[in-house]
């Protein structure tokens, strides 16, 4: 049922575009058909134009992601499994997470200049925060009475976290790790669409100078489809994951 409400929005939202653009008179400067759309996205996947964009971007997402995880995860198992450093550090961690870091972008752009590496950093530093945070309380959440019976047993330190902490977590820190995923993919996409000189974010920058509004909502289409793969593939990691 849930798809066929889903399928139902992307419809609806088609035949307001439809109607705004063939009988209620806005203009094409604003919001082109979806015909020319249609055709221009065509054309950008038939002369695969968008290769080097895209290749740019996924690995900028790719080196962001691997840096937030590895360091969210470990920062947060090292915290969330102490009551004391959990409670002096993750209000900490919060607080900076409140922070719109997005307005760092021009001290990354000055450290690191207009390349990748900008948006590798600031991409990494938003995805930290949510896969820290959820690490955290994945180990802060294990119920004491499954550590006390571990112990009893006999668990060393390494089978405690394997068999008991790990598999207990694993569910909220898999939750933070697709929204760190998310976070990390709309700050770099936001990141070259601000300052970049490639990426499909600049790319779409690019056109809009050249006011070729068509073009842009072909690309915009495009980066849209591209997310909502990527979120899909990691929601279904996720699932794969929790069943495990």
């Amino acid at each position: 049922m849930s798809r066929v409400v889903q399928a139902g929005f992307v419809v609806a939202l088609l035949v307001l575009w439809y109607l705004a653009t063939e009988l209620w008179g806005v203009s094409a400067l604003l919001l082109p058909k979806p015909g020319a759309v249609l055709r221009e996205l065509v054309d950008v996947l038939r002369t695969g134009e968008f290769v080097a964009d895209l290749r740019i971007t996924l690995g900028e997402l790719a080196a962001a992601f691997a840096l937030a995880a590895t360091g969210g995860t470990v920062l947060g198992c090292s915290i969330g499994r102490s009551p004391y450093w959990t409670r002096v550090v993750e209000p900490l961690v919060s607080a900076i997470y409140a922070i719109p870091i997005i307005l760092f972008l021009p001290l990354y752009v000055l450290f690191f200049g207009l390349g990748p590496a900008s948006k590798i950093a600031l991409g990494a530093t938003i995805g930290f925060f949510p896969v820290a945070l959820s690490t955290v309380a994945g180990f802060a959440g294990v119920e004491r009475a499954y550590v006390v019976a571990a112990r009893a047993m006999g668990c060393s330190d390494y089978q405690l976290f394997r068999w008991v902490l790990l598999p207990a977590a694993l569910p909220v820190i898999l939750g933070g790790l697709r929204m760190g995923f998310t976070v990390a993919l709309l700050s770099i996409l936001g990141a070259e669409t601000l300052s970049s000189v490639s990426g499909l974010g600049h790319r779409i920058v690019s056109l809009g100078e050249n006011m070729d509004m068509a073009r842009i909502f072909a690309y915009i289409v495009f980066v849209v489809a591209i997310a909502v793969f990527l979120n899909a593939t990691v929601s279904w990691v996720e699932a794969r994951g929790r069943r495990a």
